[in-house]
């Protein structure tokens, strides 16, 4: 996703536990995968730390490649057949593919992403590292940590011999982070061809969150770019020849900062604005940029139509042009009632181990969740990775302690969806 997120910033800070029944009897765990998930820990820091010491920046194709191959070679040791695909746009890294089949009826598919907000060259700087209960790295819970749950979690069930799946699938693409342009259709075409789809961004850390937690809804994200087209001047001599275009997008920022506040669903904020570099010149052209966060499918056309309907209500300068091009990128993501019931599935394996998993019915972040569900056909639940914080920052970090949690989670519930 575009650096923001789970990356994910919630709309409401509020979390909710859905109802698995008061009249339930809490089980008990299955002994066999605790103790696997339990003695798998040590090999799944290993793993982080060679994730981590694997630069991956959404543009870094090198590193990229790098990673590319270390999935695939870790996927191919536990039967999958995988291929390499190109992404469509962007940088043209690999996106990761492995397939396995089943002695089952489903169809499954777990998604990661393998690239980083990060430069090369922030293990200079920002080094793996090992402190008390935190593993910190460049990417380490953002999405590393999803991606070391994936192959470990795959691996206690591999090793168990579990074949109750028809198709399993692994995808793991090279650019979320600047908003998967070049490999969102594939996973939406991918995983329509799935019955469920687990996706691992990171869930909250314990410092900044009252306990882990699924992910059951996501903003849709676009873009408006707003140009105004002026007249140049010599800004000492003859201004009053020129047609100021900065002035004119002032203005037209300020008229149009609250024009989506009507409107259910849909956010706008005027986030970035350039224009003419000559400080001795009134400028001929101003271009800005606002950020667009979609909650309710469909608000963005409503949110067009009044913002094309403002900018034409009023001009502060003569003779300048306005025009506004909304763009939509990255889908809202609304896991509906199968998500909802897989949740509270989720729910009912965590209280096997008397933990409480918690759920955020929307955020204001992107997930590619959203490409996954975005036909409706796959049911879809996001924050399957390890629990952390400091997302696309300096101090990014997983909690140890939600390893064990999290790889008995998955593959309790990949059980019990093969069971189905």
């Amino acid at each position: 996703m575009p650096p923001r997120s789970p990356r994910f910033f919630a709309l409401s800070t509020l979390t909710f536990a859905l109802a698995v029944g008061a009249a339930a009897a809490q089980a008990a765990p299955d002994a066999q995968l605790l103790a696997a998930a339990t003695q798998a820990q040590p090999a799944v820091i290993d793993s982080l730390k060679s994730l981590v010491l694997i630069e991956t920046g959404s543009g870094d194709v090198d590193g990229l490649a790098k990673m590319a191959t270390y999935l695939d070679d870790r996927l191919k040791a536990m039967g999958f057949k995988t291929e390499r695909r190109k992404a469509t746009a962007g940088a043209g890294a690999d996106i990761v593919i492995g397939t396995r089949k089943g002695s089952g009826k489903r169809n499954i598919m777990l998604q990661g992403h393998m690239d980083t907000v990060y430069q090369a060259g922030i293990l200079q700087t920002q080094p793996y590292k090992v402190d008390g209960n935190k593993l910190y790295g460049p990417g380490i819970a953002d999405d590393k940590g999803g991606l070391a749950v994936i192959l470990h979690a795959l691996k206690i069930l591999n090793d168990a011999g579990w074949k109750d799946y028809a198709t399993l699938t692994v995808l793991v693409n090279p650019d979320e982070e600047v908003g998967s342009v070049g490999s969102g259709d594939i996973i939406s075409a991918l995983a329509d061809q799935h019955d469920t789809v687990l996706s691992f961004e990171p869930t909250a850390a314990k410092a900044v969150a009252k306990g882990e937690s699924l992910l059951l809804g996501a903003a849709g994200i676009a873009s408006v770019t707003l140009e105004v087209k002026g007249r140049a001047a010599h800004a000492g001599a003859a201004p009053e020849l020129g047609r100021n275009a900065i002035l004119e997008i002032a203005h037209q920022m300020i008229q149009t900062k609250d024009v989506a506040q009507g409107i259910p669903g849909v956010t706008l904020n005027w986030t970035n604005v350039i224009s003419n570099k000559a400080t001795n010149q009134i400028p001929e052209l101003a271009v800005a940029k606002g950020d667009v966060r979609i909650t309710v499918p469909g608000a963005e056309v409503k949110l067009n139509e009044a913002l094309q309907a403002k900018l034409a209500s009023s001009k502060l300068i003569p003779d300048t042009v306005v025009t506004a091009r909304l763009e939509v990128g990255r889908p809202s993501f609304v896991a509906g009632p199968s998500g909802q019931a897989l949740a509270q599935k989720a729910q009912a394996i965590y209280k096997e181990i008397d933990r409480d998993l918690g759920v955020v019915p929307m955020t204001g972040g992107g997930t590619d969740a959203a490409y996954a569900r975005r036909s409706g056909k796959a049911t879809v639940v996001e924050s399957f990775g390890l629990a952390g914080f400091g997302y696309h920052a300096r101090d990014e970090y997983i909690e140890i302690d939600s390893i064990v949690p999290r790889l008995y989670l998955v593959t309790r519930l990949l059980t019990e969806l093969g069971k189905q």
